[in-house]
């Protein structure tokens, strides 16, 4: 295969990097039973057939959708009294010891805004193999990766990861955070290492295009490689390809990325992928999508947005979380070995963050297991899109409902609503959104059932006009506000 320009940029900066001695490795710590010696190591890794796979929803999915809180964060959160976390959160009061103390309140609320898409964070496999190797061996050691944080249960973890994406390969993250800042800044890195002299000119510079509403890690990310003074920002309209093709024509520098939220998280709208990669292919820029509220969600075998519009091989860095339909915890890079290398080599997010712990990696590994062979889970999920669309006349395209109603005091009375009639969704404000734009964001999963969205539509037609209250909406390739 013909190498492409990025591709030689890369090799280029990894050169200057092993000139100066700077190419750091990941050095992969095997752990075993103490009772068996290390070239055994491997059979007392989690194996496949350990994780045992349902055909249909069970009672512990529904523990992924239902939570209680104390009467006195009830009662806190309905007059809108900002807490510390200190909140009492035993079943009993602080009194407890005395005699005759009586036990705290607690209501019990069905989360329609949180980010588990398939309710895997109760699944039993799950949770299985992160108790099983925390048995074996605790957290694990604790360091960054590049000390001695990384093990086979990483390394394993990434090559499914990697296979899931579609990618050469893959790098860990401790989130989904630290991902997206470890790539931007490895970006940034390149132009300073390929500038003569070390110093960028303006002609040596990187572009990067981002969407104007992508992931506060994507802007932080960004900001941070602009103090290397490498990188030339130009920011396109949400989703409009046409501006974002204006902006590719008049831009001379050479070395030109775009970043784009795949799956937005507070408008539910997907990047117009087919026609990213139109683009891509017309003017040869590096393509990075952040797949957070994709991966597992859509696509055949939950490979996120590219695999559900057939665009993998157009996206050269997917950049994904395991903190959300993986109902685990972490980030993860999928990628080629050569970004992966100047990755953990320039990216200061991964580089000096402890790696994440063995049991969480464990769990992580058994989720992505579950996820893939679980594929009803995907199926109930698009169901309840297509549910909570026929009862509300939304034409919402994604389980991230976004019901703009205006004013904070608007978004937060709707909230103090929906609290009452026991369903946990919080009112989303500036600085997270826009003035005037405040939203209920309610976020669907495959643990609700349709008798959960008969009630909440009920009691959300109580305290909103659902027709006319603003949504977004978009067609698969075009965002576009209604």
């Amino acid at each position: 295969m013909q190498m492409s320009l990025w591709d030689i940029w890369v090799d280029e900066a990894l050169s200057k990097l092993e000139s100066l001695k700077l190419i750091r490795s990941l050095r992969p710590i095997y752990l075993h039973n103490n009772h068996v010696s290390l070239i055994k190591a491997q059979e007392f890794e989690p194996k496949n057939d350990d994780h045992q796979v349902f055909d249909g929803l069970r009672q512990w999915d529904r523990d992924s959708v239902h939570v209680d809180i104390a009467d006195s964060t009830f009662q806190n959160w309905l007059q809108d009294i900002p807490s510390s976390g200190d909140d009492h959160v035993s079943r009993y009061t602080e009194a407890n010891d005395e005699a005759g103390a009586r036990p705290q309140k607690f209501r019990k609320l069905l989360i329609f805004s949180g980010n588990d898409y398939l309710g895997l964070s109760s699944h039993p496999s799950v949770g299985k193999a992160s108790a099983k190797a925390a048995e074996e061996h605790g957290m694990g050691p604790r360091g960054s990766a590049l000390i001695c944080g990384y093990t086979n249960y990483h390394r394993r973890l990434e090559s499914c990861l990697a296979e899931l994406k579609n990618k050469e390969d893959c790098l860990l993250c401790p989130t989904g955070f630290s991902a997206n800042m470890a790539v931007m800044t490895a970006i940034g890195s390149l132009g300073s290492l390929l500038a003569s002299g070390g110093k960028c000119s303006n002609d040596e510079k990187i572009a990067i295009f981002s969407d104007a509403l992508n992931h506060a890690s994507i802007i932080d990310g960004i900001r941070l490689a602009e103090r290397q003074k490498s990188i030339q920002l130009f920011v396109y309209k949400h989703c409009d390809m046409s501006h974002l093709n204006e902006l590719l024509l008049s831009c001379k520098l050479k070395k030109r990325v775009v970043v784009t939220d795949s799956l937005f998280s507070m408008d539910g709208d997907f990047a117009p992928m087919a026609e990213l990669a139109m683009l891509r292919n017309k003017h040869g820029f590096l393509l990075v999508i952040d797949d957070a509220h994709g991966t597992f969600v859509c696509g055949e075998n939950g490979g996120g947005v590219a695999e559900e519009f057939n665009c993998e091989r157009d996206v050269d860095i997917c950049v994904g979380t395991l903190s959300k339909a993986a109902g685990c915890h972490g980030g993860f890079i999928a990628c080629s070995k050569r970004w992966k290398q100047l990755v953990q080599s320039r990216g200061r997010a991964f580089i000096f963050s402890t790696s994440t712990p063995v049991p969480i990696a464990a769990a992580a590994r058994a989720a992505v297991f579950v996820a893939r062979k679980e594929k009803w889970r995907r199926t109930a999920l698009w169901n309840r899109v297509r549910d909570f669309h026929a009862l509300t006349g939304i034409p919402i395209t994604s389980p991230i409902i976004s019901l703009i109603v205006g004013s904070e005091e608007k978004a937060l009375r709707a909230s103090r609503h929906l609290l009452k009639s026991g369903f946990h969704i919080t009112a989303i404000r500036p600085p997270t959104v826009p003035p005037n734009s405040c939203r209920l964001r309610i976020t669907l999963s495959a643990a609700h059932t349709m008798e959960d969205l008969r009630e909440l539509t009920s009691a959300l037609s109580q305290c909103i006009n659902l027709q006319d209250s603003g949504f977004y909406y978009t067609n698969a390739s075009i965002g576009a506000k209604l």
